[in-house]
């Protein structure tokens, strides 16, 4: 998904242009998120060698497509790839005017798009199964398909508009030396001062608003009066999309102390700080957490991963084709269609989610090369064969059937792992049947929700001049007070002693008295100085400013070590 976790970067695919154009040649303009299909250029020793079949990736997925298309349907695709960093981003480039034929939002996002009337759907023949290369039709998971069916916008479903690319649901990465399982098991560590700056939060308003509602709900979302209500599904996506007054100002008030209590809200920086060790625990998309977690292994760091047991934020990012791009053209919707199927072909979805590190939406259908890869990743004998600290004495049984064929407890997919499996990368990139069964939708808001919601998030996140306290106003006020009277007082010693033949500053020359002047001006400063750090104080709600601040005027020798330092500082983190 990367739902705001990626810097917006808009750029062509090097590699994409295929021989020379001609009259016959479909031009097919992509946009996808940066990095999120495989770009090849494998290393010689990264063959992926499954029981079904071997998987490399030499060539990039895009070029790949290209010689397949040509290979399959005897026309040339010439494709122009552009890379997506927001959500909001693509969707500002659309409204200006820029066209794609196929793109690949966040279900939101395609929930807008469709609500705006932007897409095109998908053609009856795209789900005809009985086509050899409906890679898509035939191999996404039965609950995917459920999913997309299901989930409606005006009484239509996703999957009229909407195919799914790569999904999954948030949680907390943690490090089990410092954080328990249970600890880590609950939307409240958001706000648990045990780790205080030693846990992130995502700079991105809908997870986190998920997130202060999961905290803020928690006793009621855990309930068994609540989960044992036969309509619970729809009760859990109606509690955690509330966007009313009373809540969002609720979530507000919420998240200022979360903020105060965080060691930042990050979009990208949480995957190395969470290595390094900077912080204990971090709220991170499945996808990047199965990333840290390979990182941290690689490192000799343990991570694990764990689900709110309130609820998770189920994620989608899916092809959509625009009505504007293809403009009634049958041969562009056909090739927009093709890609999906693509990209949708098991040994290719394992090539991308190896690539990226995400979940596909893809099983496989009759095709074992999923599984297979799932069993190379985090089965038994393969772990065995990596870690000689593993042994038949870890192994356990994960249920998978739900995503793979649509029946709970399906044989052919009890998954035998190990338990820390159970509770890192696997529980990561395959969840639970019963993860699932908690998991909610955050669902497309109109412009009054979006509105009021976006101005929570800006008096969260910058400043909100309402929320400063008198006093800070009133500090403010003696220090600007202060400094005039203190200049006045300069002025009139300046012409005092120029009057006797001599500057204000030559008098104290000849007086010895260098270090004296020196050291009034440095308090001067300083007292300015500390009235501002104050402020900021309360309007960012960060400490690490003050340290900054105070590091920086230390360097530049600004502050005498004295009690008003210490003061100061004390008064700061109050």
């Amino acid at each position: 998904m990367l739902s705001g976790s990626i810097t917006g970067v808009w750029k062509g695919f090097n590699s994409t242009k295929t021989e020379a154009a001609d009259n016959d040649t479909i031009t097919l303009r992509i946009c996808n998120w940066e990095e999120y299909i495989d770009e090849g250029g494998w290393n010689a020793d990264e063959t992926i060698d499954l029981e079904s079949t071997d998987i490399r990736g030499d060539n990039s997925m895009v070029d790949d497509f290209v010689q397949w298309y040509y290979k399959t349907y005897g026309k040339k695709v010439n494709v122009e790839y552009s890379c997506l960093g927001t959500n909001e981003e693509l969707y500002n480039m659309l409204t200006l005017g820029d066209e794609y034929d196929l793109i690949c939002p966040s279900e939101y996002m395609f929930m807008k798009l469709m609500t705006e009337g932007w897409l095109e759907p998908f053609s009856d023949e795209f789900y005809d199964t009985g086509i050899k290369e409906n890679y898509y039709a035939k191999g996404v998971s039965p609950f995917i398909k459920q999913t997309f069916d299901n989930n409606t916008i005006n009484g239509e479903p996703w999957s009229k508009y909407a195919a799914g690319y790569m999904w999954g649901v948030t949680g907390i990465i943690y490090n089990p030396e410092y954080v328990t399982k249970e600890e880590a098991s609950t939307w409240k560590i958001i706000n648990n001062d045990k780790f205080r700056r030693k846990i992130t939060v995502k700079d991105n308003v809908r997870d986190t608003m998920f997130a202060a509602i999961g905290a803020i709900k928690s006793d009621k979302l855990r309930s068994q009066d609540f989960t044992k209500q036969a309509d619970y599904t729809d009760k859990l996506a109606e509690v955690m999309n509330d966007t009313s007054k009373d809540t969002v100002d609720e979530v507000l008030e919420y998240l200022q102390q979360v903020k105060d209590n965080v060691y930042s809200f990050e979009t990208d920086s949480g995957k190395i700080d969470a290595i390094t060790g900077k912080i204990s625990a971090g709220y991170q998309w499945s996808g990047d957490a199965v990333y840290i977690m390979q990182q941290a292994e690689a490192n000799d760091v343990e991570l694990n991963f764990a689900i709110p047991e309130e609820c998770t934020n189920m994620y989608f990012d899916g092809w959509a084709m625009l009505k504007s791009g293809i403009n009634g053209n049958s041969e562009k919707k056909k090739a927009a269609e093709a890609f999906v199927n693509f990209v949708s072909m098991p040994e290719n979805a394992v090539r991308n989610m190896y690539y990226i590190g995400y979940t596909s939406v893809i099983s496989g259908g009759q095709s074992p090369v999923i599984y297979d890869y799932l069993k190379w990743n985090y089965g038994l004998e393969s772990l065995m064969e990596e870690d000689d600290t593993i042994s038949e004495a870890d192994a356990i049984d994960y249920s998978l059937g739900y995503f793979f064929s649509g029946v709970s407890n399906d044989s052919r997919y009890i998954l035998r792992t190990s338990k820390a499996q159970t509770e890192g990368m696997l529980s990561a990139q395959y969840p639970t049947e019963e993860v699932m069964h908690r998991s909610a939708i955050m669902q497309y808001f109109d412009n009054d929700e979006t509105a009021r919601i976006n101005q929570m998030w800006i008096n969260v996140r910058c400043f909100n001049i309402h929320n400063v306290p008198v006093w800070v106003w009133i500090a403010v006020a003696a220090a600007i007070v202060a400094v005039i009277v203190l200049r006045i007082a300069d002025v009139i010693r300046h012409r005092k002693y120029k009057g006797i033949g001599y500057s204000y500053r030559e008098y104290y020359y000849k007086k010895q008295r260098i270090e004296s002047c020196i050291l009034e001006e440095k308090l001067r400063l300083y007292f300015l100085f500390s009235v501002l750090i104050l402020l900021l104080r309360n309007i960012l709600k960060d400490i690490a400013w003050c340290d900054r601040v105070v590091i920086i005027l230390r360097k530049m020798h600004y502050i005498p070590v004295i009690p008003i330092h210490y003061l100061t500082v004390f008064l700061y983190r109050l």
